[in-house]
């Protein structure tokens, strides 16, 4: 079984006031097993002073792993939209 490397934006949930951009960047971070491994966690500017997370993960090519690492992300607070920027086997 190979692996994927995936690239996600994590954008901030528009009807929460303040979102704390660091403390979902943290919270990613702590997302790590042995079946996600989290390489590096971004907080960069979007516009207008706001921010978005970029994560940067390995998993092994397994049906539903995506879904599911995506899906523990969407459950932290602050957390609107997630995008996939890139996808690629190693």
């Amino acid at each position: 079984m190979g692996m994927v490397v995936m690239t996600y934006k994590v954008n901030p949930d528009s009807e929460v006031e303040e979102v704390d951009t660091d403390g979902i960047a943290a919270q990613i971070i702590n997302m790590a097993t042995e079946i996600y491994d989290v390489q590096k966690v971004e907080v960069k500017p979007l516009a207008f002073g706001l921010k978005f997370v970029q994560v940067h993960v390995t998993m092994n090519d397994g049906e539903g792993l995506a879904d599911a690492f995506e899906g523990q992300m969407s459950e932290i607070h602050g957390v609107g939209e997630i995008e996939v920027l890139s996808m690629g086997l190693i």
